[in-house]
């Protein structure tokens, strides 16, 4: 049995956050219930390419193992059902402005008074009080988080990153706050409101940029892959792709340099110790580029590997998916009838007796409706 099995799922969610999170707790047997408009359904149902089969693989990627039931919540019908789910779900997720479910009579009081019981998560980009008017996107909150003032290759020239890690992030905070909720009711039988927001969520995960502001004033910039506290910790050339070599302390800095060739580097005094490091980084960074110029990335892995020097080339997907067969580390999982099953990538979390589960592929806009209506209409005791 899942460790979440028992749990009913109301997800009035859409796009990324919120739909990962919710994911997650499918993942590990919840009855996900995705409530989705009749017409236009989650927005990343039309978001690409690339498609599979014509279907948008930004929403198959966040959607597996959910049911979708289609209501309009401006209709009355629509509304009642809504509420009903609500009423009977141990969970419910929305990711709407703030206001939204209050119109549609599925504020976390109306809910609470409902069902008492109910763990109610908010995900919103800027909280309900002041920054409750804000549009919640990835991309700005990077930008005015502090994300993108830390992120690039030169001064000036800030990026955002390759993906919405924000979203991925303010979805993982809110499963953490959701199993905590589930834990304290199973204590006292009462359920509770859990918060998140995009623009908390990132300066948390900032961790050591941010604590260094809160702690010593100190406000970052752009380093481009280097650390601004280690080194040698960035990206540099090989005979054909660039390679991470990320040293974290002396013991490893004269295994690379003995690997390299270069024992003597460990004990100039300009690289002596990490500290000695970050102060000349340019010049060590230029010493270590030519020596590893010599040979090829996957060369040079072979190498440093086995002498404890921790390192890699910068794979593209096809090679990250690749390293990760490699290693048996299985990161994809095949969903379906057996006829046509599509991969998927695979849950990163282990649990020994009650690992993950891959029920079903993220279903057709409306194509559980029929059934959940009829559950929540009385006429059937199917979840």
């Amino acid at each position: 049995m899942a460790a979440l099995s028992d749990v009913v799922v109301a997800d009035f969610s859409r796009v990324l956050a919120a739909p990962y999170a919710t994911m997650l707790l499918a993942d590990m047997g919840a009855d996900v219930i995705k409530v989705e408009h009749p017409e236009r359904g989650d927005e990343t149902r039309s978001w690409g390419p690339p498609f599979a089969d014509g279907e948008a693989t930004y929403f198959l990627s966040v959607n597996r193992n959910k049911r979708s039931l289609a209501l309009d919540l401006q209709d009355p019908d629509g509304r009642r059902r809504a509420a009903e789910l609500a009423r009977r779900a141990d969970v419910v997720v929305e990711n709407f402005r703030p206001g939204t479910m209050a119109k549609y009579g599925l504020s976390y009081e109306e809910v609470r008074a409902r069902n008492p019981a109910a763990v109610y998560c908010s995900i919103t980009g800027f909280g309900s009080g002041e920054g409750a008017s804000l549009p919640g996107y990835d991309l700005l909150v990077q930008a005015v988080g502090g994300l993108m003032s830390v992120t690039g290759q030169e001064p000036g020239q800030p990026v955002k990153t390759g993906v919405a890690v924000v979203d991925v992030l303010t979805g993982l905070h809110a499963v953490t706050g959701i199993f905590a909720a589930l834990r304290q009711r199973d204590v006292t039988g009462e359920g509770q409101l859990v918060e998140v927001n995009l623009l908390t969520s990132l300066l948390s995960s900032m961790v050591n940029q941010s604590g260094g502001y809160t702690l010593a004033g100190a406000v970052p910039g752009i380093l481009g892959n280097r650390h601004p506290s280690i080194a040698p910790y960035e990206v540099l050339p090989t005979a054909d792709t660039p390679m991470v070599v990320a040293v974290g302390n002396d013991r490893q800095f004269a295994a690379l340099c003995e690997a390299l060739g270069r024992p003597e580097l460990a004990g100039d005094r300009r690289f002596a110790t990490n500290r000695d490091r970050v102060g000349h980084v340019e010049e060590l960074s230029e010493l270590l580029s030519g020596e590893l110029r010599r040979r090829t990335a996957r060369e040079w892995f072979d190498v440093l590997t086995p002498a404890c020097v921790p390192c890699g080339p910068v794979n593209d997907m096809a090679g990250a998916f690749a390293l990760a067969e490699e290693l048996g580390l299985a990161p994809r999982v095949r969903i379906g009838d057996g006829e046509g099953d599509d991969e998927f990538v695979a849950n990163p979390i282990g649990l020994a007796s009650t690992p993950p589960e891959y029920r079903t592929r993220p279903p057709r806009l409306g194509e559980h409706t029929e059934e959940i209506t009829a559950w929540l209409d009385g006429n059937s005791t199917a979840g």
